[in-house]
This record gives structure tokens, sequence and C-alpha cells, in this order.
């Protein structure tokens, strides 16, 4: 049995383990490693600490399928959809653009909910907080070190992390890739931003006419979404959740910073765009220091996270 190391546990690495379970023939043992603590990659939910049920996606806010990918891709779509895993996006979203023959989903679970959709499909085994430092080659078969614990072996290993992680490993990996490939790995290049989570009590109201709004006159917040509110899940049982997107500038400009800080200049903005916006009960500030691909060798999946 060929044993498949898959590194990364976002959306490309989901899909790849559960259509090699799907597409192969021969037996396969699949495992899965991610140096995060949970699944989701880019598309991750996180929960309030206070109320697992009250979520709120940190990553890409919705899925957009074009004209092109419908045509392409429409049965995963049609799988996610009859799966409940991804329903119409029907709310309110003040300032986004919409091109001909484009119609866009939204997960009602949180979007981190399609990546946990395909691990389960692929019954792989998934292993959190192992980051991978050296790939070499030992006797026809991959050695993965990593931070902690002892190198595995694998027949075949298949990295879907962001290019900059690639291209720090070390090891025989290095003498893998040839100059004309390292060239193009090393245009590819990624625009950075944070996304804020608030989480409130039960019975607390957000007052706006809209789920989300994309803003173009501040210089920090760039997109702000009822994230319960934009997935149709409100209840009076669970509290709100709100997320913020700050712009790409900056993100790129306090890339460094600590997260305390970088929070506190969010909330200082948003309450010029939501004044009297109540107290949060937690809140979670994610650094996305390799955000969305600005100049790609490679087309990804069309996930919507808001433009700079």
């Amino acid at each position: 049995m060929a044993r498949v190391l898959i590194v990364g546990a976002g959306l490309t690495g989901s899909l790849c383990a559960a259509l090699l379970r799907r597409e192969t023939a021969r037996p396969l043992h699949l495992t899965v490693w991610d140096k995060a603590g949970d699944s989701g990659g880019r598309m991750i939910t996180a929960s309030s600490p206070h109320n697992s049920q009250c979520t709120v996606d940190l990553g890409a806010q919705y899925i957009t399928c074009t004209s092109h990918h419908a045509k392409k891709h429409q049965s995963f779509y049609d799988e996610l959809l009859a799966h409940g895993v991804l329903k119409p996006l029907t709310s309110p979203i003040e300032g986004m653009v919409m091109k001909d023959g484009e119609c866009n989903f939204v997960a009602p679970q949180g979007v981190s909910s399609i990546i946990k959709h395909y691990l389960k499909e692929s019954g792989a085994d998934i292993c959190f907080r192992q980051c991978v430092t050296q790939i070499n080659l030992r006797n026809d078969k991959w050695e993965v070190s990593k931070e902690t614990g002892s190198p595995e072996q694998f027949d075949i290993v298949v990295l879907t992390m962001p290019v900059p992680q690639i291209l720090q490993l070390q090891g025989d990996i290095t003498n893998l890739i040839s100059e004309r490939q390292r060239q193009q790995l090393e245009s590819v290049s990624y625009s950075s931003r944070y996304a804020l989570g608030l989480f409130y009590e039960a019975g607390t109201k957000i007052d706006v006419p809209w789920a989300g709004q994309y803003i173009n006159s501040n210089p920090c917040i760039r997109f702000i979404s009822i994230d319960n509110k934009k997935r149709n899940i409100e209840s009076s049982e669970i509290g709100p959740s709100l997320v913020v997107h700050t712009t790409v500038p900056f993100g790129v400009t306090h890339l460094e910073h600590s997260t305390e800080d970088v929070q506190e200049l969010i909330f200082q903005q948003l309450e010029d765009i939501l004044p009297g916006l109540p107290p949060p009960v937690a809140t979670k500030c994610q650094k996305w220091r390799h955000s969305q691909e600005i100049n790609s060798m490679i087309f990804g999946a069309n996930t919507r996270l808001p433009n700079a």
C-alpha cells in the first residue's frame, strides 16, 4: 500500500486527498499534515471561546462561481450544495461587484466546513501542528522531517502550502527544483492583511441594513461582515459575530507589528464606521502574511476575500 503525504490542510490539500481517494484504483494510505492547530488554511473558521456555535470566517468570505468554472467544475458545486455545505449567498453585500455569469455561495457552518467535508471523504489520517522542515530521498522513499518528532517515510509527497514556505524547505528537495522552476516559484507574490473576528453575547443587536459591506474610504478597513447574518444562521440563542478585513496597504505596513497593537488600531477605525458598536465578549485577530496571490504561476481556488 503506497503511503502518500499531503502537506497542508487547506482547500487544495483536502480536495487533493479526496480526489486521490476517489480516483485512484490502487490502495493508498493517505496522511495530511498541517502546521496549524486545525484544518482550513486560508479558509479557516474560528469559534468563540464562550460558545462554539458562535463562529466567524477569518479567511475567504464566500465562494464565487464564474461561468468558466461552472462549466469545468459544476460537479463539485453540485456535490457541496447537495450535502448542504454550500448554499446561495442571498444576504445583501453592499459594494459587491458582480460580473456577468457569476454566482456566489456561502457555507452555513463556516467556510472551513468545505475543507472538513473533503477531509472526511478522503479518510486520511489528519495530523496538526506538524511543521515540515526537510525532505530527503532515502532508499527510493521520501523522508520527511518536521520540527518535532522523528522523520517519517512516504512514497509520494504533495506540497500544497504557500510557495514561500516550499522554498524554505531544506534537504534533497532543493536539488530537485531547477533554476527555471525556482525563478518561477520566486516570482509568485502574495498580498498581506489582517482579519479581526468579534464575538458577542446572545441577544446583542448590531443594527445595520447589510450583512456585508465593502469600504472604499478607510485606510485600514476594506470589508466588514456580520458573519451569522451573511450565512443566514441568525439565532436568538447564539450571539452574532462580526469580521473585519483590513486593506492590503495597512496589512503590509503593520505586518511585523504585534496583533494586540494591530487589533487596537482596527478597533479605532471600526468605531468611526460603526459608532456605538457593542463591546464583544471575545476577539480573534488573524495575520494573513500570505493572503491572496498577486502574481501566480498556477491558478488556485476561486474563493473570495475582500480585494485591497
